[in-house]
Protein backbone atom coordinates (compact mmCIF):
# COMPACT_ATOMS: atom_id res chain seq x y z
CA UNK A 1 0.00 0.00 0.00
CA UNK A 2 1.63 3.24 -1.04
CA UNK A 3 -0.97 5.88 1.35
CA UNK A 4 0.80 8.76 0.19
CA UNK A 5 -1.38 11.88 -1.68
CA UNK A 6 1.30 13.72 -3.96
CA UNK A 7 -1.03 17.04 -3.87
CA UNK A 8 -0.60 16.72 0.06
CA UNK A 9 3.17 16.25 0.11
CA UNK A 10 3.24 19.11 -3.34
CA UNK A 11 1.38 21.25 -0.65
CA UNK A 12 3.68 21.14 1.86
CA UNK A 13 6.68 21.57 -0.17
CA UNK A 14 4.97 25.11 -1.25
CA UNK A 15 4.92 26.24 2.32
CA UNK A 16 8.22 25.00 3.48
CA UNK A 17 9.96 28.50 3.46
CA UNK A 18 7.31 29.74 6.07
CA UNK A 19 7.05 27.21 9.11
CA UNK A 20 9.25 29.56 11.13
CA UNK A 21 7.25 33.15 10.17
CA UNK A 22 5.62 33.38 13.35
CA UNK A 23 3.26 36.53 12.01
CA UNK A 24 2.35 33.74 8.53
CA UNK A 25 0.24 31.18 7.61
CA UNK A 26 1.98 28.67 10.34
CA UNK A 27 1.50 31.33 13.37
CA UNK A 28 -1.32 29.45 15.08
CA UNK A 29 0.85 26.66 15.76
CA UNK A 30 3.66 28.81 16.90
CA UNK A 31 0.93 29.87 19.32
CA UNK A 32 -0.30 26.44 20.43
CA UNK A 33 3.23 24.72 20.30
CA UNK A 34 3.40 25.83 24.03
CA UNK A 35 0.29 24.47 24.87
CA UNK A 36 0.90 21.40 23.07
CA UNK A 37 4.05 20.59 24.87
CA UNK A 38 2.92 21.04 28.19
CA UNK A 39 0.06 18.30 27.50
CA UNK A 40 2.66 16.03 26.05
CA UNK A 41 5.04 16.37 28.52
CA UNK A 42 3.41 16.07 31.67
CA UNK A 43 2.50 12.43 30.26
CA UNK A 44 6.15 11.61 29.89
CA UNK A 45 8.03 9.04 32.34
CA UNK A 46 11.12 9.14 30.87
CA UNK A 47 13.69 11.68 31.81
CA UNK A 48 15.06 12.00 28.28
CA UNK A 49 11.74 9.65 26.27
CA UNK A 50 12.51 8.83 22.40
CA UNK A 51 10.00 10.76 20.61
CA UNK A 52 8.97 10.10 16.86
CA UNK A 53 7.13 13.00 15.51
CA UNK A 54 4.74 11.77 12.63
CA UNK A 55 4.32 14.20 9.89
CA UNK A 56 6.65 16.92 11.25
CA UNK A 57 6.46 19.35 8.86
CA UNK A 58 8.94 22.37 9.40
CA UNK A 59 10.15 20.91 12.80
CA UNK A 60 8.15 23.23 15.22
CA UNK A 61 7.25 20.30 17.78
CA UNK A 62 10.02 18.87 16.93
CA UNK A 63 12.56 21.35 18.28
CA UNK A 64 10.43 21.92 21.13
CA UNK A 65 10.73 18.70 22.26
CA UNK A 66 14.45 18.42 21.98
CA UNK A 67 14.21 21.56 23.62
CA UNK A 68 12.65 19.70 26.74
CA UNK A 69 15.27 17.20 26.20
CA UNK A 70 13.65 14.56 24.38
CA UNK A 71 15.64 12.31 21.49
CA UNK A 72 13.79 13.27 18.65
CA UNK A 73 13.10 11.96 15.48
CA UNK A 74 10.92 13.86 12.68
CA UNK A 75 9.28 11.99 9.73
CA UNK A 76 7.98 13.74 6.95
CA UNK A 77 7.47 12.82 3.20
CA UNK A 78 7.71 17.07 2.19
CA UNK A 79 11.40 16.76 1.57
CA UNK A 80 10.99 21.00 1.21
CA UNK A 81 9.63 20.92 4.54
CA UNK A 82 12.83 18.54 6.43
CA UNK A 83 15.05 21.00 4.62
CA UNK A 84 13.78 23.64 6.43
CA UNK A 85 13.14 21.64 9.72
CA UNK A 86 16.75 20.56 9.89
CA UNK A 87 17.82 24.04 8.82
CA UNK A 88 16.36 25.67 11.67
CA UNK A 89 17.23 22.90 14.34
CA UNK A 90 20.57 23.21 12.95
CA UNK A 91 20.89 26.81 13.53
CA UNK A 92 19.35 26.43 17.02
CA UNK A 93 22.23 23.74 18.01
CA UNK A 94 19.36 20.95 18.53
CA UNK A 95 20.38 17.54 17.34
CA UNK A 96 17.28 16.34 15.76
CA UNK A 97 17.05 13.23 13.87
CA UNK A 98 14.97 13.92 10.17
CA UNK A 99 14.03 11.59 7.88
CA UNK A 100 12.12 11.39 4.41
CA UNK A 101 10.06 8.40 5.31
CA UNK A 102 6.55 7.09 5.79
CA UNK A 103 5.31 6.06 9.33
CA UNK A 104 4.73 2.51 8.06
CA UNK A 105 8.43 1.99 6.94
CA UNK A 106 9.86 3.33 9.48
CA UNK A 107 7.52 1.50 12.33
CA UNK A 108 8.96 -1.85 10.13
CA UNK A 109 12.52 -0.84 10.95
CA UNK A 110 12.17 0.33 14.33
CA UNK A 111 9.69 -1.54 16.06
CA UNK A 112 9.32 -0.71 19.84
CA UNK A 113 11.43 1.69 19.60
CA UNK A 114 9.73 5.00 20.97
CA UNK A 115 8.67 6.27 24.28
CA UNK A 116 6.07 8.51 22.88
CA UNK A 117 4.75 9.59 19.24
CA UNK A 118 3.06 12.51 18.01
CA UNK A 119 1.20 12.53 15.21
CA UNK A 120 -0.40 16.36 14.71
CA UNK A 121 -2.74 17.04 11.83
CA UNK A 122 -1.26 14.81 9.77
CA UNK A 123 -4.34 12.07 9.47
CA UNK A 124 -6.16 13.71 7.18
CA UNK A 125 -3.47 14.07 4.53
CA UNK A 126 -3.12 10.11 4.13
CA UNK A 127 -5.64 8.21 2.03
CA UNK A 128 -5.31 5.67 4.70
CA UNK A 129 -5.12 6.69 8.22
CA UNK A 130 -5.47 3.74 9.74
CA UNK A 131 -2.81 2.59 8.42
CA UNK A 132 -0.39 5.75 9.96
CA UNK A 133 -2.31 5.10 13.59
CA UNK A 134 -1.16 0.99 13.16
CA UNK A 135 2.50 2.17 12.28
CA UNK A 136 2.48 4.65 15.34
CA UNK A 137 0.89 1.85 17.90
CA UNK A 138 3.54 -0.51 16.27
CA UNK A 139 6.67 2.44 16.67
CA UNK A 140 6.08 2.36 20.64
CA UNK A 141 7.18 0.80 23.31
CA UNK A 142 5.03 -0.85 26.01
CA UNK A 143 3.56 1.61 28.07
CA UNK A 144 4.43 4.15 25.48
CA UNK A 145 2.00 7.30 24.67
CA UNK A 146 0.88 8.34 21.69
CA UNK A 147 -0.98 12.02 20.80
CA UNK A 148 -3.32 12.55 18.02
CA UNK A 149 -5.03 15.91 18.21
CA UNK A 150 -6.77 16.80 14.93
CA UNK A 151 -10.29 18.51 15.92
CA UNK A 152 -11.87 21.19 13.79
CA UNK A 153 -14.92 21.98 12.78
CA UNK A 154 -14.99 19.94 9.64
CA UNK A 155 -17.15 16.66 9.98
CA UNK A 156 -14.00 14.47 8.74
CA UNK A 157 -11.78 16.13 10.91
CA UNK A 158 -13.63 15.77 14.09
CA UNK A 159 -14.54 12.09 13.46
CA UNK A 160 -11.56 10.91 12.21
CA UNK A 161 -9.60 11.10 15.88
CA UNK A 162 -12.86 8.87 17.58
CA UNK A 163 -12.40 6.76 14.75
CA UNK A 164 -8.62 6.44 14.83
CA UNK A 165 -8.92 5.99 18.72
CA UNK A 166 -10.59 3.07 18.30
CA UNK A 167 -8.05 1.79 15.76
CA UNK A 168 -5.26 2.85 17.94
CA UNK A 169 -6.72 0.93 20.92
CA UNK A 170 -7.21 -2.24 19.23
CA UNK A 171 -3.89 -2.31 17.45
CA UNK A 172 -2.39 -1.31 21.45
CA UNK A 173 -4.37 -4.75 22.56
CA UNK A 174 -3.66 -6.68 19.66
CA UNK A 175 0.25 -6.16 20.96
CA UNK A 176 -0.35 -6.35 24.53
CA UNK A 177 0.64 -2.46 25.03
CA UNK A 178 -2.01 -1.87 27.87
CA UNK A 179 -4.52 1.25 27.91
CA UNK A 180 -4.97 3.56 30.73
CA UNK A 181 -8.24 5.61 31.17
CA UNK A 182 -6.11 8.88 31.89
CA UNK A 183 -7.30 10.64 28.75
CA UNK A 184 -7.52 14.31 28.88
CA UNK A 185 -10.92 15.80 29.57
CA UNK A 186 -11.91 19.14 27.74
CA UNK A 187 -12.16 21.87 29.98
Amino acid sequence: MNNVDIGEIKKFDGVADIWWDVNGEMGTLHVINPLRLQFITERLTSPAPKMLDVGCGGGILSEALAKFGAQVTGIDLSQASLNSAAAHAQAGGLNIEYQNIRAEDLARERPAAFDAVTCMEMLEHVPQPQAVIASCAQALKPGGHAFFPALTARPKRFCLPLWAANIFCACCRAARIPITNSFARPR
